[in-house]
């Protein structure tokens, strides 16, 4: 109920006739104008369009009603908040809108932070863990720059590097249907890194790809002359030894077992929570609504983190908490 209160003595207002402007008066000993804000409704509406397939003209005024009504919404930049809350596990991805990057983190539960940049670079992972307190474990695709800012930002952590994505890694280099023997058996050691485990698993592993690779040494050093140039024949596999040597020199590829045995519980070894849960979910609302500009995608990126982080504040207090565009 719309029942304002006294600010001389709390009592109750009671109507006292309108202005000439048609807002209610109301009375007790004395005058007093009361409005009501529908800022926060029409900020309600706005997210409800914007997170669901619904066109404008949906929800109960024409679309150039609608649009008009959320210019102001789209001005505003839905920023994150340093809560330094410590978490167990922290998914880091970032997530590209015509040449931008949002770089997102999250748990299995809520949007932790994030970050607009124009590329992965080390500066810009830097910028978005300085929002978070250090986890025990962050788990990312290995993009460019990360390794370096974690070292800087959160030299405490332990990094596991998504093994799905080296699985891809390697598939792309081997393709799903290799034709020579050593592609064969390195493509049949990326599909078994998906299956381990447990310490056993992640040990026989390292020492069937520490076969392969003396197996097959002499066969990747194999080069050809082109244009007076020698060149490797096998860059492909090269490539793709090479990506793994520098997983496995680091340690990067079985952090989850390792802190398991040490802490146990289950941990995570990809990065499937926010690829399925957030960029899924955002590249989707995109695409409902088409023919946005590039910096309103990336704000309706914003708007969504925000609104699936831990605690978002209330409709009317985003309005006056968070910067616009001028600001």
């Amino acid at each position: 109920m719309d029942n304002p209160k006294c600010t001389a003595c709390g009592g109750a207002m009671k109507r006292n006739g309108r202005t000439s402007a048609g807002a209610q008066r109301r009375r007790c000993g004395a005058s007093m104008t009361h409005r009501i804000d529908a800022s926060a409704k029409a900020l309600s509406t706005f997210l409800a369009w914007l997170f669901s397939k619904r066109t404008q003209g949906d929800f109960g005024c024409s679309s150039r009603t609608f649009r008009r009504k959320a210019e102001r919404f789209w001005e505003t930049w839905p920023l994150p908040s340093y809560t330094g809350e410590v978490c167990d596990v922290v998914f880091l991805d970032g997530i590209w809108v015509s040449g931008l990057v949002v770089l997102i983190a999250c748990t299995k539960e809520h949007v932790l932070a994030w970050h607009l940049a124009e590329s992965e670079c080390s500066g810009a992972w830097a910028a978005l863990m300085a929002k978070l307190a250090p986890p025990v474990m962050a788990v990312s695709d290995g993009g460019p720059g990360f390794a370096k800012a974690a070292r800087a930002m959160w030299p405490e952590t332990r990094i596991q590097r998504c093994t799905f994505h080296v699985f891809r890694q390697v598939r792309r280099c081997t393709t799903s249907r290799p034709k020579l023997q050593a592609g064969k058996e390195l493509y049949g050691l990326a599909r078994d890194l998906l299956k381990a485990r447990d310490a056993d698993a992640a040990a026989k592993w390292l020492a069937g790809y520490a076969e392969w690779c003396a197996k097959w040494e002499s066969f990747l050093r194999e080069f050809a002359f082109k244009d007076g140039k020698r060149q490797y024949v096998h860059r492909e596999l090269r490539k793709a030894r090479r990506a793994l040597n520098g997983l496995v020199q680091t340690g990067t590829l079985f952090t989850f077992i390792e802190i398991a045995e040490e802490r146990g519980g289950e941990w995570d070894s990809t990065s499937n929570v926010i690829e399925g849960g957030v960029n899924a979910r955002l590249r989707e609302m995109v695409r409902n609504h088409r023919g946005l500009s590039r910096m309103r995608r990336v704000k309706a990126m914003f708007w969504w983190c925000y609104m699936h982080a831990e605690a978002p504040l209330p409709a009317a207090e985003i309005l006056r908490v968070m910067p616009t565009d001028d600001e």
